[in-house]
């Protein structure tokens, strides 16, 4: 995959607001008439299941002692009177869930009050006119997301199904891989089932290439570890069972000769 031609630079982007200047004063936007939720329902059935499968996969096998959340379809506010961003899927390491999630500045992702932006957002094209190449592009270096994954499973904007850009100063550059170093891990097109339907799924993946599994794949897997180490004791058995019969077969024939011995006034002690 081919770099991408470097971007005008964008002033001013967001950048955490934990490691600022102590002069620095932060001045609270008013967020009482921002619209957080208005009931969009998503696009289709592949990128709902997407979305579902790049989060469950995260909390059920990112290895990191890190916390972090992973949303889906969830608001990106990340300037004042700025309309906010949806990724499909957002990652941000280094944060939690608020503790009073109910209240408005907890129920999206507002950059002012989690303290930084997220390392990952996700679009999974589904048209023409997301513009996901263009202006939200922009967008989402101005929101100083680190890394913009683009996802086209229909091939709306050309052959190319997956990019990844990271933010490099105020403009991202396409990779030529896969792989979030600053977020340890990396992204792959896997073929297979998942809830009933098989497809080319986006999966998250390790440096090495694994895929992080579901709930219910972990379950399998264990399922299948434990059936195997059953089989194995299985086995152990059995062929402690067939040394017995080898050993008792031996001291049969041992016994037998001695016998044959003795009815010929042969010492078997003495000879075996």
């Amino acid at each position: 995959m081919s770099t991408l031609p470097t971007q005008t630079n964008i002033e001013s982007s967001p950048k955490s607001f934990k490691n600022q200047p102590e002069d620095f004063e932060f001045v609270e936007p008013d967020i009482s008439d921002v619209i957080t939720e208005d009931d969009t329902p998503v696009d289709n059935l592949i990128t709902e299941k997407q979305q579902r499968l790049l989060t469950t996969t995260l909390y059920s096998s990112f290895s990191t002692e890190l916390p972090f959340l992973a949303t889906a379809n969830v608001g990106l506010f990340y300037g004042n009177k700025i309309p906010p961003l949806v990724p499909d899927v957002l990652l941000s390491l280094r944060v939690q869930v608020p503790e009073y999630w109910s209240q408005k500045q907890n129920r999206s992702y507002f950059v002012w009050y989690f303290g930084k932006p997220p390392e990952v957002a996700i679009e999974i094209v589904s048209n023409k006119i997301g513009n996901e190449l263009g202006s939200k592009l922009q967008d989402y270096a101005f929101a100083a997301v680190g890394y913009y994954v683009v996802f086209d499973p229909l091939k709306q904007l050309g052959e190319t199904i997956l990019r990844v850009y990271e933010l490099r100063g105020n403009s991202y550059v396409e990779l030529g891989n896969f792989y979030l170093s600053q977020v340890g891990l990396g992204l792959t097109i896997w073929h297979g089932i998942f809830e009933g339907k098989e497809y080319d799924w986006l999966r998250w993946c390790d440096d090495s290439g694994n895929i992080l599994l579901t709930g219910d794949e972990r379950a399998e897997q264990e399922k299948q570890r434990t059936e195997q180490e059953k089989q194995r004791a299985e086995q152990e058995k059995q062929r402690a069972e067939q040394e017995k019969q080898r050993a008792e077969q031996e001291k049969q024939r041992a016994d037998r000769l001695a016998e044959l011995l003795r009815e010929r006034g042969i010492n078997p002690d003495e000879v075996l």
